[in-house]
């Protein structure tokens, strides 16, 4: 029954990922975390996400209520091995853009499940491969103007409808967007957490099929 479930917290005040949560129907109360996002020295993006991941579950999970269930997910961007945070400005959201650009990046999600019912952290982590379109200096130029980059990794968000950056991915497209939603049911089941909608049942990106939660996001406005 879903009054007997634990209460959960989602630790990210990403209306992104409020909204992905949102489509399995569960219940969820939102706490942002607080901490430091800059990786460590030597740290691989793996090992990043994974630890801001976990950071972040732990700090939300410090003020939680007992008994509750906090969500904590960290996404980067990566190109060229290196990782790509958010633009410091419109300049550097410029040359990011430019960077990914005709060619191939992944994205990382990190993603942690705080239980405080049994006192436990469980993690996992996803990435998609993104290959992203020639887009002209004009386009580039537009997009920047909307000021849509500044507040996202890599400059970029899959899902605006009129930039369009992406030509095709390898993987889940949700994770791109920030919370790789069939990842997440299979670690709360595990939790005894289970889905709600069963939304992500069918979504089977690595055996080569359409990730269709795609269908269900909405596209950002101009």
């Amino acid at each position: 029954m879903l009054e007997s479930l634990p209460m959960l917290i989602l630790a990210s005040n990403s209306p992104r990922r409020r909204q992905l949560l949102s489509l399995e129907s569960w219940v969820f109360q939102v706490i942002p975390a607080r901490v430091d996002e800059t990786p460590l020295p030597e740290e691989t993006p793996q090992e990043v996400v994974l630890r801001l991941a976990r950071e972040k579950a732990l700090d939300v999970g410090k003020i939680a209520p007992d008994g509750s269930m906090v969500i904590a997910a960290d996404t980067t961007v990566v190109a060229g091995g290196q990782i790509l945070g958010k633009p410091t400005d419109s300049t550097h959201a410029a040359r990011m853009l430019r960077e990914l650009r005709g060619g191939s990046h992944q994205v990382f999600t990190g993603l942690a499940v705080m239980d405080k019912v049994h006192n436990s952290i469980q993690t996992d982590i996803y990435v998609t491969h993104v290959f992203m379109r020639e887009y002209s200096e004009a386009e580039i130029q537009a997009y920047i103007a909307t000021g849509d980059p500044l507040d996202k990794a890599g400059a970029y968000a899959i899902q605006h409808r009129v930039f369009d950056p992406v030509d095709h991915i390898e993987g889940c497209y949700a994770n791109v967007v920030g919370l790789p939603l069939c990842r997440l049911t299979s670690l709360l089941a595990s939790c005894d957490v289970p889905p709600v909608r069963h939304i992500s049942a069918n979504c089977h990106p690595d055996r080569g099929g359409r990730c269709h939660i795609a269908d269900l996001i909405l596209p950002d406005a101009p």
